[in-house]
C-alpha cells in the first residue's frame, strides 16, 4: 500500500512489471497520490510471463523486497528496468536494493514468494482482470483508459 493510512478512496492496480502501459501509468498515478492526502494505492500482481518473460519472477522479487520494507523501491526499479527480467538481471536489482544476495538467489530459484503472486492473479481473474494495468476505484473497475483516472479520482475524492 502507498498513500494514506486512512484513505477516503482506495485505488487498486493490477499490474505487470513488464507491461509498458503499467510503466506509462505509474508517474500519473504517483502524481495523484501526492495531490490527494486521502488516496491510497494497492498494487496487485498480474504478471503475464508469456507476454513479458520473467515478469512473474520480478513479482516474486518485489515480494521479497516487501519483507524488508522495500516493495515500492523494487516496484520503481522493476517497472523502469523491464528488459532485465533474467535471473541475473533480477539479482542486480536485488543488489541495488541492498537485499541479501544469497537470500534473493535462493528465493528466485525456489520460488519462495510465488504464493502471494498467484493469490493476486487468482483474485484478479475472479474480478475479471484480463490485462494490465487494470484499476479499481473503491472496488469499482475503471472501464476505459487509465488516463481517465485524472478525472475520476478527483470526483471520487469529492464524493468521499
Amino acid at each position: 500500500m502507498l498513500g494514506s493510512a486512512e484513505p477516503a478512496v482506495t485505488l487498486i492496480e493490477y499490474g505487470d512489471f513488464g507491461c509498458p502501459h503499467c510503466f506509462a501509468s505509474w508517474r500519473p498515478v504517483e502524481s495523484l497520490l501526492w495531490r490527494y492526502d486521502g488516496l491510497r494505492l494497492a498494487w496487485r500482481h498480474f504478471p503475464d510471463p508469456q507476454l513479458h518473460p520473467g515478469a512473474d519472477l520480478a513479482a516474486e522479487l518485489s515480494e521479497l523486497a516487501a519483507t524488508q520494507g522495500k516493495f515500492w523501491q523494487a516496484h520503481s526499479q522493476l517497472l523502469a528496468g523491464r528488459e532485465r527480467f533474467s535471473h541475473e538481471g533480477l539479482l542486480e536489482v536485488a543488489d541495488r536494493l541492498e537485499l541479501d544476495h544469497e537470500l534473493a538467489e535462493t528465493a528466485l530459484r525456489d520460488h519462495t514468494f510465488r504464493n502471494p503472486v498467484e493469490e493476486d492473479l487468482a483474485d484478479g481473474e475472479r474480478a475479471g482482470v484480463n490485462g494490465t494495468p487494470t484499476f479499481f476505484i473503491d472496488g469499482v473497475r475503471l472501464v476505459g483508459h487509465w488516463r481517465q483516472l485524472a478525472q475520476m479520482i478527483p470526483s471520487a475524492m469529492e464524493k468521499a
